[in-house]
């Protein structure tokens, strides 16, 4: 059974093709142009696993270029989506950026979808679409507020398109996993989070510090409305995200009675605030951080974590990682780049 991955050469990409490599007997084709990622990722994929995929080096923009992957792969059975730009920031100062490829790179892919009859998908939302809620732990019942970004905004256009997309091909079937802040690297430390830039996300900001890449850390706001001042995220392991996505696709393939279009949150439950997961990191590498206390961030929320019920009754899913667990892996991993993995 043939599996598109879409963004496979990114953080949660690359994990998930372990994943499917290592624990299913699916045949991966993963496309990405490496805007945010890198072609090498692929080498470390195969050296993990020890199994061969097919890729293509294709802009999902580029519809007829898409339709050539699907063309030469006319038996895929499913989609997974992840292909996106994902920089909160960046999308502040690059709105239009983020809508050209984000909206227009879903579009085609659901147009291929339809064109070539694959009957399967799973769409990488986020936990940025809930905006600046007034109850926590957030559900998938739980009303949109605001998005507090552009990039934000594109994951709720992204939900509502496929929304619409299925109520009228009702022969297709999509999960949206809207999954909250993924960190750490493969147990393997042989694959992670690889910045092209200066990091936007925190814990390769933390793990770079660390190791002297950067000469300090900046936690953006420290005068939020929560215990220590600084924002609260669920943060979240990403090979647990990996196998959720694997246990969502296994479930559309076999359930022929699953209801058509499924929002599902990927998250531990936990809130975690940025000091306790500095904290956390300092615990397991044993490095003191260099940090200071800068603005806040625009387009960030204050707290976000989810109720992730419905993960574990659906798919039968469980993330396996604490807080301490995500920091040691990610620090394996800054160590083996810095080793010229």
């Amino acid at each position: 059974m043939k599996i598109l991955i879409t963004g496979g050469a990114g953080y949660i990409g690359s994990h998930t093709i372990i994943e499917i490599l290592e624990n299913t007997d699916w045949e991966v084709i993963s496309v990405d142009n490496y805007a945010n990622s890198s072609e090498a990722t692929y080498k470390r994929i195969k050296e993990i696993t020890n199994k061969q995929f097919q890729y293509y080096n294709v802009d999902l923009k580029d519809v007829e270029a898409t339709k050539k992957v699907f063309e030469a792969n006319p038996d895929i059975s499913g989609i997974i989506h992840f292909a996106a730009f994902k920089a909160v920031p960046e999308s502040v100062a690059k709105p239009l950026t983020y809508y050209d490829n984000n909206i227009n790179s879903l579009i085609n892919i659901l147009s291929c979808q339809k064109e070539f009859n694959v009957p399967n998908l799973i769409f990488s939302s986020s936990c940025s679409v809930y905006g600046n809620v007034n109850e926590l732990p957030v559900t998938e019942e739980t009303l949109l507020e605001k998005a507090e970004s552009p990039y934000a905004y594109t994951k709720q256009i992204g939900e509502r398109i496929v929304d619409d997309f299925i109520i009228v091909n009702n022969n297709y079937k999509a999960i949206s996993l809207r999954y909250f802040n993924p960190v750490g690297a493969h147990k393997s430390g042989l694959n992670g989070e690889l910045p092209l830039t200066t990091p936007n996300n925190l814990v390769p900001y933390i793990t770079q510090t660390a190791i002297g890449k950067l000469k300090q850390l900046t936690i953006f706001g420290g005068d939020y409305p929560t215990a220590d001042g600084t924002c609260i995220r669920d943060y979240i392991h990403v090979s647990d995200i990996a196998s959720a996505h694997v246990l969502a696709l296994q479930k559309l393939i076999e359930n022929k009675d699953f209801q058509n279009h499924n929002i599902i949150n990927l998250g531990t439950g936990k809130g975690v605030s940025v000091l306790e997961a500095v904290k956390a990191f300092e615990k397991v590498s044993g490095k003191k951080l260099n940090y200071v206390i800068g603005k806040r961030r625009e387009g960030d929320v204050q707290a976000i974590y989810a109720n992730n019920q419905k993960a574990q009754q659906l798919l039968g899913w469980k993330p396996i990682y604490n807080i301490e667990d995500m920091m040691l892996s990610a620090w394996k991993w800054e160590q083996n780049l810095q080793n010229n993995l």
